[in-house]
């Protein structure tokens, strides 16, 4: 691939591969034909190969901006598939010795991936004493058509994310398994809301940004396309909630909060269109009280951004990201 040529020609990235002998070949080694006649099959060749050197113009971006603070570690692990999935793990450089905290940031977006939006989340974190890991799970863009089409709404990224955690704890020993948190902003809330329910006992905190709570309700007000999208995923066989709704149902995070048992501190705005308020964070806030969970909450009134919010240099998202880090501090500590 692009990135691996690049990066290998020495910009000051690592890249770690799993060890060949111990995994099966993977979704990242399928190859499309760039020299088929077909030009729906070029065209997606073309797109790819375009994702993969915007995924290493960012990287490079974060190691050039931030590489004096900030080690920076592209590498390839296991998950729970046999497969392998990619992702970057953060460290401080020059840290002292000693036992940190671990932090799992879960991005966003339908085909999201590593971008400069999370980048001052993610040095907040680290310069703070975290060593942070961003899974790029399936579904995300960069690493080829089959990880791509490999996308899976509220099912096997959440295995993704969840071996994410595991595979930090166990390659990182400075990282305490008792300290680890996870970090999730729209559909990466949806996710953390997932993991922390099917996991209960890997994560210490949890901080669910702008998430999605009910995919019932997502499916009933986004547009078409959008809505085709997520049914034609195998776990929805094509179906949508009016043909099929167990499935949604499944993937809704209102559905199991009595599974939660990780601190959680939900975040929104009012004005957010993509994960409105009254459907989605407003919901969960009921639950979680009437549950008796542990949890804290800020709704921001008409926040710069609306469901972006987070990314936009203002009061409210400065904010926001403070009270991450004195809520993450409760349970992880430093």
């Amino acid at each position: 691939m692009v990135w691996q040529k690049l990066v290998a020609a020495g910009l000051g990235l690592t890249l770690a591969l799993a060890p060949a002998a111990a995994q099966k070949e993977g979704k990242l080694d399928a190859s499309v034909d760039t020299e088929s006649k077909d030009v729906q099959t070029r065209l997606e060749a073309q797109q790819h190969d375009q994702y993969a050197t915007q995924q290493l113009l960012y990287a490079v971006l974060f190691n050039q901006t931030y590489g004096d603070q900030v080690k920076m570690r592209q590498v390839l692990y296991p998950n729970r598939d046999g497969d392998f999935t990619p992702a970057y793990v953060f460290t401080q450089r020059g840290q002292s010795v000693g036992k940190r905290p671990g932090l799992v940031v879960v991005h966003g977006s339908y085909h999201g991936s590593l971008d400069p939006n999370i980048f001052g989340l993610i040095v907040d974190a680290v310069g703070r004493g975290y060593v942070v890991i961003f899974p790029e799970y399936r579904g995300s863009r960069g690493y080829g058509k089959a990880h791509y089409d490999a996308i899976d709404f509220g099912g096997k990224e959440v295995d993704d994310v969840a071996a994410a955690a595991e595979y930090l704890v166990h390659t990182h020993s400075e990282v305490d398994p008792k300290r680890v948190a996870i970090y999730g902003r729209s559909k990466g809330g949806m996710i953390t809301l997932l993991a922390i329910q099917r996991f209960p006992n890997l994560f210490a905190a949890a901080v669910d940004n702008v998430g999605i709570t009910d995919m019932v309700a997502y499916m009933a007000y986004k547009p078409n396309f959008r809505g085709d999208d997520v049914a034609r995923q195998p776990r929805f066989g094509g179906k949508t909630p009016a043909q099929d709704l167990a499935p949604y149902i499944d993937v809704s995070p209102l559905n199991h909060v009595d599974l939660i048992q990780t601190p959680l501190l939900i975040q929104s705005t009012t004005g957010d269109r993509s994960v409105p308020v009254a459907l989605h964070a407003g919901r969960l806030i009921d639950l979680m009280k009437a549950r008796g969970k542990v949890f804290e909450s800020k709704i921001y009134d008409m926040a710069p951004g609306g469901h972006q919010f987070a990314q936009v240099d203002s009061d409210q998202a400065h904010d926001a990201q403070d009270a991450v880090f004195t809520f993450l501090d409760k349970y992880v500590g430093r």
